[in-house]
């Protein structure tokens, strides 16, 4: 728990230095892509929360006239498919606008990191290791284009989601659907923020050993001639290959760790969605829900 915690407080303390690039003072540009961009994230998220409605008229009526077989919900049909298309379109025309917003603050943030290096003391560059230097500064600037994109278009966006299938399903159904609902997220968030904290270990320690293996390739080829005045060549290979060893063995232990998240996080929302049908699938059982009602929950 207090491990979740602290990846929670170093989590916003990110997303609160991340915020000017989303908002900056003097580019009106960058604003209104960004506001443009939340109107699709949303048009897209509410035509996402309407689609299985119309799915689930398409089965009622279907069903309803099975006897006939001449009643085809045609129009149902193609709403459906126009509504799918939308979602799509919407989530494409999101990310296409914000595409310069995430360039704009990867070039900001690479810029003011060259900056920096260059304030530096002449003591950190004598002693800076090249390889090392560049991987993590390639990394970060990288890694900001995602942070800004999952901030913003999925950290909000979801919890809106979650709050707006929960409200669906107590006025659509009844209370215990939302509440198995938010416990299985809730549970699922839960589990996603332990585990993460402890496989962040693994890696870290996989980004140092990367970086250790680029510092010594690199500044091995750098002095390449004093490498071969000095007959060097096996023990650089030598320092390289361990360099290597620990960071295979730490990115093995990354991806076990991933894949016991990833694990946990399908047990849990099988296991959800496994009650959720359990107790619609009776609900139809007591003619209190159609088949298009259990398909509905099997949606959200």
């Amino acid at each position: 728990l207090v491990g979740s915690e602290m990846c929670i407080r170093d989590s916003l303390r990110t997303i609160v230095t991340l915020l000017p690039y989303l908002w900056p003072k003097n580019s009106l540009e960058i604003k209104y892509r960004i506001v443009i961009a939340l109107t699709f994230l949303f048009a897209a998220k509410g035509v996402t929360v309407g689609t299985p409605f119309i799915y689930k008229l398409v089965i009622d009526t279907i069903t309803q006239s099975l006897s006939a077989l001449i009643v085809i919900p045609i129009g149902l049909i193609i709403a459906y498919g126009v509504a799918r298309l939308l979602a799509q379109t919407f989530g494409e025309l999101r990310d296409a606008i914000f595409a310069k917003v995430g360039q704009r603050a990867v070039r900001d943030a690479g810029f003011k990191t060259f900056r920096h290096l260059h304030k530096l003391s002449l003591r950190f560059h004598l002693d800076r290791q090249t390889g090392g230097l560049t991987r993590s500064v390639e990394r970060g600037t990288k890694g900001i284009s995602f942070l800004l994109n999952f901030m913003l278009f999925s950290i909000i966006p979801t919890l809106l989601e979650i709050l707006m299938v929960c409200i669906i399903m107590v006025a659509h159904f009844n209370i215990w659907f939302a509440i198995v609902t938010f416990v299985t997220i809730a549970g699922y968030i839960y589990w996603t923020l332990g585990v993460t904290e402890w496989r962040l270990k693994f890696r870290r320690k996989m980004n140092e050993m990367d970086n250790e293996a680029s510092t010594k390739a690199i500044d091995s080829l750098l002095n390449y001639e004093t490498v071969k005045y000095f007959n060097n060549e096996v023990h650089e290979g030598k320092r390289f290959d361990e360099a290597l060893s620990s960071y295979e063995e730490a990115a093995v232990k990354s991806q076990v760790s991933l894949s016991t998240l990833n694990i946990g996080q399908g047990l849990i929302i099988s296991s959800g969605i496994t009650v959720l049908m359990i107790m619609a699938g009776f609900g139809v059982q007591d003619k209190t829900m159609t088949l298009g009602d259990f398909v509905l929950v099997n949606s959200y």
